[in-house]
């Protein structure tokens, strides 16, 4: 698909967005009114994967009282994918807090998981939301993350005039070099953030006056 100028790309100005996710997989635990909580949140790009990360840890602690959980498979705030359960906790006092938690967070593609091993002290239903909501936000708190960034692989072909200044250009545009190749005309493979590609495909036609190309 090559792309000319911005008419042509500004569609994918669209389609990015940069959100933070997980990098890892992270745990805390506290202890409230005797009963054990253990929080444990992933990355979990789809509801799939959203619900195998569950799986695991009902699988790791079979034995809790409750392996209450929620999910957002998507951008921060985004409700499109998400999931809730209460475990056998009373309606509403579990899964509905965590997943708001979620939701007011910055992070996306995340889920989270708050296990519980009954002390002997009921908490209430104002103290289980509190309880379940605060285990999420512990766990938020200090959860590694990383940016997430949309990316296309394009090819761009140039005269050779412009080589030069085309490399010192890519750094603007956060553009990785994959693929050098030269023939009649020299053509570089590139890995570029979405958001950049319309203002990139524009800055190459003014270099190259129009005759450089941006391939998808």
């Amino acid at each position: 698909m090559p792309l000319t100028g911005s008419a042509d790309a500004g569609y994918f100005d669209a389609m990015s967005d940069r959100y933070l996710i997980p990098s890892a997989t992270h745990r805390v635990t506290d202890t409230i009114k005797k009963s054990q909580f253990i929080t444990t949140l992933a990355h979990t790009p789809d509801i799939e994967s959203a619900r195998e990360f569950v799986a695991s840890i009902k699988e790791e602690f079979p034995d809790a009282t409750h392996n209450c959980w929620a999910f957002a498979a998507g951008p921060p705030g985004d409700t499109a994918a998400v999931g809730m359960s209460d475990d056998g906790e009373p309606h509403g006092t579990a899964g509905k807090p965590m997943l708001t938690t979620l939701l007011h967070s910055s992070v996306g593609e995340v889920s989270a998981v708050v296990t519980r091993y009954f002390g002997g002290t009921k908490l209430g239903t104002g103290g289980l939301v509190r309880a379940y909501s605060g285990m999420v936000n512990l766990g938020l708190e200090s959860l590694p993350t990383k940016e997430k960034v949309d990316t296309t692989t394009i090819t761009a072909t140039i005269p050779y005039p412009a080589v030069t200044l085309f490399k010192r250009m890519l750094p603007e545009f956060e553009a990785e070099v994959e693929e050098e190749r030269f023939t009649d005309e020299a053509a570089f493979v590139l890995v570029i953030p979405n958001e950049h590609l319309a203002s990139f495909t524009d800055k190459l036609a003014e270099l190259t006056d129009g005759v450089g190309r941006v391939e998808i």
